[in-house]
């Protein structure tokens, strides 16, 4: 499953069709053919916004039929309970496109994202639709940043085949022409379509397990390189390949994108906590500069009063016909005294008002560092502060769904290895 690190995925899923009435259940599902649907977070209001790659000519069993009927594929040698039919789903988290501009830019990467499905299934002629969804809101992302934010993905429906060289019998009269091609066609084939390839090292040689049996790359693995290697190549350079050895195939379409979904909601509320924290960490430095500053506010003017007894100590003494001052021996006890302690009171008065102008210093400091922190929260806060309940019962519901499923998911991970790349 995705990993909790903030990095945004490509994710690719082929799921087999395999009877009519799974045909059927994806062509109303795609086509948006129904007048509603138990998913409430398809927004039929903006089903318009959705955008056809290629668009079906008719309902896709009788398009099936149709390509047969022109020779474009052929069912011969098939058995009756075959797959016939295929759809790849194309995906990226939705946070990615809310980052670059959402719908516009979903548009662009999903136009290269069918290229790469044209190239994967073989031919555009093997493909019966191809629909970007635009109108399923993430009622999770939605809630959590108070704007309406929609899940891009891509649907492709087609039908799997390969090429099938048919050659002359030996019952063939000129027997010169046995052995060799008769025809080739394109044979529906789910099995030979999809079927896992021998990993080869950098020379080209099949890896093998420490049993000594060729490690093998699953149809699942090869199909997320592709998609990956492809996107990639046309310049979507911010996003990494989907997690190899995941499980996403056999999710259902909406746990696949809950999924999906939970690496953003995990990593934002991660965000939030961090950046209250922080707050709260100079909020709590302010205040104790301000209390701070206080005390030496108090202590410079006690200073000051303390200064205001010179005029006591002008006052002193007569003056004797001489011109002499005398003082009694009180007023000399007391002079002495003073003039002792406003020595030491000025150098302590000089300290105080240099810790003062640094603490003003500190406090201007640590309270620019407070805005600009409640700045930059400011949205996570808001986000929370409209529906908190809401968001944090739901990232609890994920956390707990999601250390269930890594319990359950670690043995089959470690099965699997020697069998994935």
């Amino acid at each position: 499953m995705a990993r909790n690190d903030g990095i945004d995925r490509t994710f690719a899923r082929n799921q087999d069709l395999p009877t009519l009435d799974d045909v059927a259940k994806v062509q109303e599902h795609n086509e948006r053919e129904k007048g509603s649907y138990s998913n409430q977070d398809i927004d039929t209001t903006q089903t318009y916004r959705n955008i056809h790659f290629k668009a079906p000519t008719d309902s896709y069993a009788a398009m099936f039929d149709q390509m047969i009927a022109d020779g474009i594929i052929s069912t011969r040698g098939l058995k009756a309970d075959a797959v016939k039919y295929g759809e790849l789903i194309f995906d990226v988290n939705s946070a990615y496109f809310h980052n670059h501009g959402g719908y516009e830019y979903a548009k662009q990467f999903y136009t290269d994202a069918y290229k790469a499905a044209v190239e994967i299934v073989g031919g555009e002629q093997y493909i019966l639709s191809a629909v970007m969804h635009a109108d399923e809101r993430n009622r999770a992302m939605s809630e959590a940043l108070g704007q309406d934010v929609y899940h891009y993905h891509l649907h492709v429906v087609y039908v799997p085949v390969v090429e099938k060289q048919i050659l002359w019998s030996k019952r063939c009269k000129d027997k010169s022409l046995v052995g060799t091609v008769k025809e080739t066609i394109m044979q529906v084939s789910r099995s030979k379509k999809w079927e896992s390839k021998v990993a080869l090292d950098e020379q080209g040689n099949p890896l093998l397990t420490t049993k000594g049996k060729k490690v093998l790359r699953t149809s699942y693995s090869v199909l997320q390189d592709d998609f990956f290697n492809y996107m990639k190549a046309a310049g979507y350079t911010d996003v990494e390949r989907g997690e190899r050895g995941s499980t996403e195939e056999h999710l259902t379409v909406t746990q696949f994108k809950v999924a999906q979904e939970q690496q953003r909601l995990e990593a934002m509320t991660a965000q939030i906590a961090q950046t209250e924290q922080a707050l709260d960490t100079a909020q709590a430095a302010v205040e104790k500069k301000q209390k701070e500053l206080q005390s030496l506010q108090k202590q410079a003017k006690e200073q000051r009063t303390a200064a205001l007894t010179v005029q006591e100590i002008r006052s002193m003494g007569k003056k004797t016909i001489t011109g002499n001052i005398t003082l009694t021996p009180s007023e000399c006890s007391t002079l002495k005294d003073y003039a002792v302690n406003g020595i030491l009171a000025k150098a302590e008065n000089s300290r105080l008002e240099e810790k003062l102008q640094s603490a003003q210093k500190s406090a201007a400091v640590w309270k620019q560092r407070y805005e600009s922190l409640k700045e930059q929260a400011r949205p996570y806060l808001e986000a929370v502060k409209l529906a908190p309940e809401k968001v944090r019962a739901f990232l609890d519901a994920i956390l707990t769904r999601t250390r269930q499923t890594k319990q359950h998911d670690q043995p089959s991970r470690r099965k699997s290895q020697d069998m994935e790349l």
